[in-house]
């Protein structure tokens, strides 16, 4: 994977401008969309062969067709900046769990220098605006911290399953509280694009950068964020990448193949200032374990994604985290596996 980013990053380095063919492809306007497309995605740190800090994700999601979304839903979120006039605009429901413990599941012990045991149990609705060159998403996640979150028998019973060491210390969890955080991205889809089927076998191959800029708002996060990703493969113009569990680089639910089969490498990084992140400062409304975080956090991801039969995208993600707070002796790493499907 280290070759491939440093072959990609070398290709900008040589900064081949965009084709005519290729800019017009890019900027021509996509009929609407009549695709509900629903998302499966599974993170674990197996793929980083630990089992600490944030150790499991889960989350399923549907993404509304083109014009099924109500008049006056439309109306207010065109009157918004965040949504260009040109925008397609579509609905995402969203469910997920997020799962998060110390390094020492053996430990029956409060930990006082690590990171608590918590879950983060959510359902999630949203706006998703597309025109062909920017992708705007806003979406608001409501759901519960704590036991109430059904992490610690989750995490504890698929141990069993797997027969693996069992966690001992979740009483010590984060108490029950409800949660709310608001999430806006913005994604700039090839603000620098080239082919490079000239010079090598495969046909319309290209790479692409696509900067991003986002936030979060809300007693579980909040944080502000920007970073990038690099693509190189086939059939680039109808994705932005694969879908992430936050905080991470975002990715999306929505794509929409040209071809019968595609696919492409990626690599991409984010910066956070984080303000507020619940599963390290500990409840709001009540004393609990709680850790000193880091205020800088940072992402470094690459990964492969895939598109077959111009209904279905299969997609692995592998990320590198930065130190999240004082006395974390190293990163973290876990991979992320999606599944979406067009019907």
């Amino acid at each position: 994977m280290k070759r491939c980013v440093a072959a990609m990053t070398g290709l900008i380095c040589l900064g081949w401008p965009i084709p005519a063919a290729a800019e017009q492809e890019r900027s021509a306007p996509l009929d609407p969309d009549p695709a509900w497309i629903v998302t499966l995605q599974f993170s674990n740190d197996i793929f980083g062969g630990s089992d600490r800090h944030f150790t499991h994700g889960s989350r399923l999601a549907a993404l509304s067709p083109d014009g099924q979304v109500p008049e006056a839903v439309e109306t207010a979120a065109k009157a918004l900046p965040l949504f260009p006039d040109d925008g397609r605009l579509r609905v995402t429901y969203s469910l997920g769990q997020d799962i998060f413990t110390p390094e020492r599941i053996e430990e029956r012990a409060l930990q006082e220098d690590d990171r608590p045991y918590a879950g983060w149990l959510f359902g999630g609705i949203g706006l998703v605006s597309e025109n062909g060159e920017r992708l705007d998403n806003l979406e608001l996640n409501i759901g519960v911290v704590g036991p109430a979150s059904l992490a610690d028998k989750t995490q504890i019973e698929y141990h069993k399953l797997i027969d693996v060491q069992i966690p001992e210390g979740w009483e010590n969890q984060l108490e029950n509280e409800p949660g709310i955080v608001l999430y806006y991205e913005r994604k700039w889809r090839n603000l620098w694009e080239t082919r490079v089927s000239d010079l090598v076998i495969l046909d319309e191959l290209a790479v692409d950068v696509t900067p991003h800029l986002g936030g979060a708002l809300g007693n579980v996060y909040t944080y502000g964020a920007g970073g990038m990703t690099l693509r190189l493969g086939e059939d680039l113009p109808n994705d932005y990448g694969p879908p992430r569990l936050r905080p991470a680089l975002p990715g999306s639910d929505y794509f929409r193949p040209d071809d019968a089969f595609g696919w492409y490498l990626f690599a991409g990084a984010e910066g956070r200032l984080v303000l507020q992140n619940i599963f390290l400062d500990g409840n709001t409304f009540r004393d609990s374990h709680s850790v000193d975080k880091r205020p800088l956090v940072l992402d470094v991801q690459a990964g492969l994604a895939v598109t077959l039969g111009q209904s279905i995208r299969v997609a692995y993600t592998h990320l590198w985290r930065s130190k999240e707070f004082r006395g974390q002796d190293t990163g973290n790493q876990f991979g992320t596996l999606s599944l979406s499907v067009r019907f």
